[in-house]
């Protein structure tokens, strides 16, 4: 007697199932990765999501360098004469006794770019 099986062949139901199975599998593989790429929590998200930490850590160091000057600006204004009468002339227009101001004019607005084409002449009747 031998030991060996023979190999029946498999009903073509069975075949057919299986290959419905390895289908579904790879589409439920490809949806899963479709999900990790761009999905609400997936690659492209995260990515978005990294350039926007980006953005306000670089708005948050702006923030905090303008922060650190202003405390020095009124830590000066407490306790600095010199920084105070620049904070009145300066900002307030004010002078002392004896003084005159001139307030010069901003510069004054740019004139009008003539048109590159000639204006349109009316014919002579």
């Amino acid at each position: 007697m031998s030991t060996r099986r023979r190999k029946r062949k498999e009903p073509a139901y069975r075949e057919k199932l299986r290959q419905a199975g390895l289908f579904a599998l790879g589409f439920l593989l490809m949806a899963v990765v479709m999900h990790g790429v761009f999905g609400p929590h997936g690659y492209l998200s995260m990515r978005h999501t990294q350039g926007e930490i980006g953005h306000l850590q670089d708005d948050l160091q702006r923030l905090n360098k303008e922060n650190a000057e202003l405390t020095g600006e009124i830590r000066a204004l407490k306790s600095d004469p010199a920084a105070i009468e620049r904070v009145a002339r300066d900002d307030m227009g004010l002078a002392r006794p004896g003084e005159l101001i001139f307030r010069l004019p901003d510069d004054p607005p740019a004139p009008a770019q003539p048109s590159a084409e000639p204006p349109a002449t009316q014919p002579r009747h």
